[in-house]
């Protein structure tokens, strides 16, 4: 065996992995065991089964628990969202088109697993996982907005994640109960909420056109007290 196919053996050995990459690993089926077992040891002990994963290993990688666990299921599917829609593909279409492409590819995503979705949220809700779930979701809205190229620092890059977070998590309420062709309500529902973000947008940049060339009162007053010679 050559050296590249012994550290691509290790690569691959269960043994070898960190617990990241066990939680990475684990992540997708433990939300697939999760519609059936719920968020807990069951669900996380037969997926690392499958994966040929010690339980004791499993159980050190999410000993935070049920959130752990969520918590690397959403960010496995950010990473397959990011996998799908890459930034370079995004550039080529309009900022409305990249920000409806990036949620419902997240529900493409999670459609396989509504039930498990259902069952996260219940316990993210619970008085106290509101904070996690609260970086969760920011999280989530931040990488989708980056990917969508956005480069705001100021109180720009705020906004339009409150905004997109928001149009989220009102789209995945619509989602969980859509039993539609092809999610067809849902996505009608997010079509009229980007709108109305599309909609705010639009009114901020005029409003910022608008007072770039009004007179400052500042300046004036600056002026009186120093006169130009």
């Amino acid at each position: 065996m050559t050296d590249t196919m012994a550290d691509n053996a290790a690569a691959h050995d269960p043994a070898d992995l960190t617990l990241d990459e066990v939680r990475q690993q684990l992540a997708p089926a433990i939300a697939s065991n999760a519609a059936f077992d719920g968020w807990g040891d069951e669900a996380r002990d037969y997926a690392a089964e499958g994966a040929g994963i010690d339980r004791d290993v499993a159980k050190l990688a999410f000993e935070d628990g049920a959130p752990a666990m969520i918590d690397a299921w959403f960010d496995n599917v950010d990473a397959e969202m990011a996998a799908r829609l890459p930034a370079d593909a995004l550039a080529a279409i309009k900022i409305r088109q990249r920000i409806t492409a990036l949620i419902e590819t997240r529900l493409d995503i999670l459609s396989p697993d509504r039930e498990s979705l259902r069952r996260a949220i219940a316990i993210l809700a619970l008085p106290t996982n509101v904070a996690r779930a609260a970086r969760l979701g920011w999280r989530s809205a931040d990488r989708m907005w980056r990917l969508a190229g956005d480069t705001a620092t100021d109180y720009n890059h705020y906004t339009k994640r409150a905004m997109l977070l928001a149009t989220y998590a009102a789209t995945i309420t619509v989602f969980l109960d859509d039993d539609s062709e092809g999610h067809a309500e849902t996505r009608a529902f997010l079509s009229r909420r980007i709108d109305n973000i599309m909609a705010i947008e639009k009114a901020k940049a005029g409003a910022a056109q608008r007072t770039r060339y009004r007179p400052s009162l500042s300046r004036f007053v600056g002026r009186l007290r120093y006169p130009v010679a």
